[in-house]
């Protein structure tokens, strides 16, 4: 009798620890499907704000690039596909790239049309600061336990691909931001140093503007070594200007609807 009262108890003990193990299952699966939901969801949302695009069709496209593959092994190439339905185009003297500098530029190409960086383009907007990768075996998209230290990992090799793309598209004078508060405010193993700048082409570039976005606090000015290294780096042809330029004085050329963007540096 004392043994079944025994067995008895360790029946509810076992069910009373099951209970809170599916509970958590359950909430682990459907947070998991809720992660990949909203992952396309926003994916399409900030589609939609380009007119002229079959969002439906750009969404396909971009997963087959590395659904159902090695998340370490998904090289910059499996995006061609993309960037012939999505080309990118720029208008001379208006792209922007930067390097450590990525909320100052977004504030001020958000307030102005002058300038446009990747981001602003389809591509580039839709997948800002988003996380994704598939694995082997699964065609589903994920976005979690992706891997970041791997170089040919999903979301390394897409920004590789896409800043290339525009880096192609430049034309005329290209301006760049970088981080006057850094030591080293170029830094060639970075994706504009080690990818970008080699695809400026003369007569095609006519000169690189680096802005040298300085605090009171900054580090660097223009004739920091690393800034002659980026100048030595420039196909032959290219001219270059450098310009120690104030946050403070680009945020407010920004909110002055009536300044020209020439005057901001």
């Amino acid at each position: 009798m004392a043994s079944e009262k025994v067995r008895g108890s360790e029946k509810r003990r076992s069910s009373i620890t099951a209970v809170p193990v599916l509970i958590i299952s359950i909430i682990l699966g459907v947070t998991l499907i809720w992660n990949k939901d909203e992952f396309k969801q926003t994916f399409i949302q900030r589609c939609q704000k380009f007119s002229g695009y079959n969002c439906q069709t750009i969404w396909d496209v971009f997963q087959q690039a590395f659904v159902n593959r090695d998340p370490c092994e998904v090289l910059p190439e499996a995006y061609d596909p993309l960037f012939v339905l999505v080309p990118l185009k720029a208008p001379c003297n208006t792209t922007v790239f930067w390097s450590e500098t990525k909320a100052v530029v977004h504030d001020f190409t958000e307030k102005k049309d002058c300038f446009k960086t990747v981001e602003d383009f389809l591509l580039g907007s839709v997948l800002d600061d988003l996380v994704w990768c598939g694995k082997k075996g699964s065609n589903e998209t994920f976005t979690t336990d992706c891997p970041e230290q791997c170089q040919k990992n999903p979301v390394r090799s897409f920004w590789k691909r896409v800043s290339v793309a525009f880096g192609g598209t430049a034309c005329g004078n290209v301006t760049v931001m970088l981080n006057g508060s850094l030591p080293t405010p170029f830094n060639e193993a970075s994706m504009f140093g080690s990818d970008v700048l080699k695809t400026f082409t003369s007569p095609k570039v006519k000169q690189l503007n680096v802005v040298l976005v300085t605090q009171e606090n900054s580090v660097t000015n223009c004739t920091n070594e690393s800034l002659g290294n980026l100048k030595m780096k420039l196909n032959k042809g290219i001219g270059y200007r450098c310009s120690e330029v104030s946050q403070s004085k680009i945020e407010w050329c920004a909110s002055a609807p009536e300044k020209p963007c020439s005057l901001c540096w």
